[in-house]
């Protein structure tokens, strides 16, 4: 069993990452490539938001389908978190792409406090 949620935890992390790029509305790996510190921030800033309520389902799971759950649910509070942080600062896509340090910080503290709300739950 601990191979197999694992497994699932990695593949749902890897999963929700690939989704969370689809729906930004910048190309955050293409801009990390030329150099975009504030893309890599947020990125980073997902990545932890996305695996800490997945660690946290994985150390309290019972079965794989706690996981997909947990998962999926944690991808669209990493998405709200995404657009309240937008609402909040208004042009946040435009301030990545342009390399703005402080919005990219200000998105990463509200993915990982709500992330750590998250774990929380989960694990509860």
């Amino acid at each position: 069993m601990l191979i197999l949620h694992f497994l699932v935890a990695v593949a749902m992390l890897a999963a929700s990452i690939g989704i969370y790029n689809l729906l930004t509305p910048y190309p955050e790996i293409q801009l990390i490539r030329q150099g975009n510190v504030a893309a890599a921030v947020s990125l980073s800033g997902a990545v932890l938001g996305l695996g800490i309520p997945l660690a946290f389902c994985l150390a309290a799971s019972v079965n794989a389908l706690d996981i997909l759950i947990w998962g999926f649910v944690t991808l669209l509070i990493q998405l709200a978190c995404y657009r309240i942080a937008d609402l909040v600062l208004r042009d946040l896509p435009k301030r990545i792409v342009n390399g703005e340090i402080g919005a990219a910080l200000w998105l990463v503290s509200v993915k990982l406090a709500v992330a750590a709300i998250n774990a929380a739950a989960v694990a509860g």
